[in-house]
């Protein structure tokens, strides 16, 4: 089981969702978070790599995967959205993908096995993988006052 807390109210998340973490705090409007395995990695791929910079696009296999590249490496492009942060490392998605997932936060975790991906974790013995959930109602009303991700 997974706890975690929206605002003051503390929730439960049975099964499938279980992660690599015992607790993750969500906070309302955040669109994108990231377990503390994955936190971790993140820090250890920078510590080897510098700055990095995350895209999860909407392709086939593993192109819808998190891709994580040295900050700047992945080229993106106008129809991109800045979803947030993960430790401190931007992360985007394509446009389309977004369309999908808009109503989703998503949680990226990690797993022990290569992908086959160009992605920097690769060689580490390691995958990012996407886990989500749907916003609140709360939650959805919070984001349709906000501006857009990405916007300034």
């Amino acid at each position: 089981m997974i706890t975690g807390v929206i605002g003051r109210r503390r929730y439960t998340i049975p099964p499938p969702f279980l992660l690599t973490t015992k607790q993750i705090f969500f906070m309302p409007a955040n669109r994108v978070i990231a377990t503390e395995a994955a936190l971790a990695l993140i820090e250890r791929l920078k510590a080897a790599n510098g700055p990095l910079m995350f895209h999860q696009s909407g392709g086939c296999c593993d192109g819808s995967a998190p891709m994580c590249f040295q900050l700047g490496e992945f080229k993106t492009g106008a129809a991109d959205v800045l979803m947030g942060h993960i430790g401190d490392s931007p992360f985007y998605m394509s446009g389309d993908q977004f369309a999908y997932w808009k109503h989703t936060q998503l949680i990226i975790d990690v797993t022990r096995g290569r992908g086959s991906s160009f992605s920097i974790e690769i060689p580490y013995g390691f995958r990012f993988l996407t886990r989500s959930r749907i916003f609140t109602d709360e939650e959805s009303a919070e984001l349709e006052t906000m501006s857009a991700p990405g916007d300034a």
